[in-house]
């Protein structure tokens, strides 16, 4: 699906909230903010994804760890790296190879 451009960003941080409860405080902070989840895949105003927690791998109802295609996305990987230049997507592999496999995708540094 063809979608407008959108920013996207990487942030780290330390918790001591398990990924399900971080989860759900990142949703609550879209809904704050008035996202809405009008159909899959819809374009969004803000989108608040869980990516990775710590080396975790989790396949539940409500959370997949690491974020499903995270690995095929040149928009993730790429500010993923600069937090991180020798970072591994578990089970994946080290992201900056994975990122070398998206060289089709254009994405933009903005300053």
């Amino acid at each position: 699906m063809d979608q407008p451009d959108f920013l996207n960003a990487v942030a780290r941080l330390d918790t001591t909230l398990p990924a399900e409860q971080l989860l759900e405080n990142l949703q609550k902070m879209e809904q704050r903010q008035s996202r809405e989840r009008s159909f899959p895949n819809a374009p969004r105003t803000l989108d608040l994804d869980l990516l990775l927690y710590g080396d975790s791998i989790l396949a539940s109802p409500r959370l997949t760890l690491p974020h499903p295609r995270m690995h095929e996305r040149a928009f993730v990987l790429l500010p993923l790296l600069e937090l991180d230049s020798e970072i591994s997507i578990p089970g994946k592999g080290k992201a900056s190879a994975l990122l070398s496999a998206c060289g089709s995708q254009k994405i933009e540094r903005i300053d």
